[in-house]
């Protein structure tokens, strides 16, 4: 979490709760939650486990947490990708800090906007599995007219590793089978990212 994005939210959660930044109940609840990712995906029965925190105020914060987690995120409705810089300004938030590796698909309309977006598997520590399948059988269900694949490197590298390629070439080759195109796969990494059409690599 950056000083920005920390300073922010102790703000924002101050005045709902109407308590002192430097309050017990803030400043443990960002010792505990040190991420932005654990802060925003938190629970309100993790909230519980903080002294002074009942269902009633855990409910207040959990609200609030939402609220700043939809402010941080870009609205997809009626998104167009028009290059890679589009797809990592919608991604990033919600990507570059994530510890595992999460393979999500932006799939688009004959028009390159946005249908919807669907993280199509979650990995380990430096993999995401994915099949072929998966993919395009999720593309077909949304009827889209092409697809843009991502997923993050947790280490905040965006070099593209050899099964990074591979898996791009496999994904454009199945791709042209089923009439679906996949325009471009792209490495998210901690403030960088690497599009591997741009690159050549697929």
């Amino acid at each position: 979490m950056t000083v920005q994005h920390k300073e922010n939210l102790k703000s924002l959660l101050s005045q709902s709760l109407r308590e002192q930044q430097n309050s017990y109940t803030i400043q443990q609840l960002f010792e505990k939650f040190p991420t932005i990712t654990e802060l925003l995906d938190i629970t309100e029965q993790q909230l519980t486990t903080i002294k002074g925190i009942g269902i009633s105020k855990a409910r207040q914060i959990s609200a609030v947490l939402k609220l700043a987690k939809a402010l941080t995120i870009p609205n997809e409705d009626s998104y167009t990708i028009r290059n890679p810089q589009d797809a990592h300004s919608l991604l990033a938030p919600e990507l570059s800090h994530l510890t595992k590796e999460h393979f999500v698909c932006l799939f688009l309309n004959t028009k390159n906007r946005l249908i919807t977006k669907e993280t199509i598997s979650i990995g380990s520590l430096n993999a995401a599995i994915v099949h072929p399948r998966e993919v395009f059988r999720a593309a077909i269900q949304r009827c889209s007219a092409s697809i843009i694949c991502a997923h993050n490197h947790p280490s905040g590298d965006s070099t593209p590793s050899p099964e990074d390629i591979s898996l791009s070439k496999r994904l454009v080759s199945v791709g042209e089978l089923v009439g679906i195109e996949v325009l471009d796969h792209i490495i998210i990494g901690s403030g960088n990212f690497v599009s591997l059409k741009e690159r050549g690599l697929m």
